[in-house]
């Protein structure tokens, strides 16, 4: 499967380590007003994790993909939410680690859509994830650089 570099939110980019919520990565602009992205075929949010989640402590991750108006998109809340992940503990999120998120059709998003990772009990150590929307997440399978 080949990936959009526009519908790329992360690339082993480094999870916030302090607890709290956090924009992760890249934000996709949906345009003025939000295009259509999900209209006519499902869309997912696959994320990756690349480097294994570390903790001191029994620390969870939440993942949430929100859309605001700014790019700088909200992380106290008020970003309108579309999906949201349960929270996952530290001991799941190892190397290739695979969650798929469906997404809604994204008629009501606001123009920025971006991912929010809320780190919960414990502040993490280590860890890092891949993450892009594709329509086709079940033939997606990682290869080493210039690999088959």
């Amino acid at each position: 499967m080949i990936i959009d570099e526009r519908l790329e939110i992360s690339d082993a980019g480094t999870l916030a380590t302090a607890t709290g919520r956090a924009l992760h990565g890249d934000v996709i602009d949906l345009g003025d007003p939000a295009g259509d992205l999900g209209t006519g075929e499902p869309l997912y949010l696959v994320i990756v994790v690349s480097t294994a989640v570390t903790s001191a402590g029994a620390a969870t991750v939440t993942f949430e993909v929100v859309s605001d108006a700014a790019a700088a998109i909200a992380t106290d809340g008020s970003a309108t939410s579309h999906a949201v992940t349960a929270a996952i503990g530290k001991a799941t999120l190892v190397a290739g680690y695979t969650r798929v998120i469906p997404l809604p059709p994204m008629q009501n998003a606001e123009r920025y859509l971006g991912l929010i990772s809320n780190v919960g009990t414990a502040a993490l150590t280590a860890g890092a994830i891949d993450a892009f929307i594709t329509s086709d997440y079940s033939a997606w399978k990682a290869h080493a650089n210039n690999a088959e």
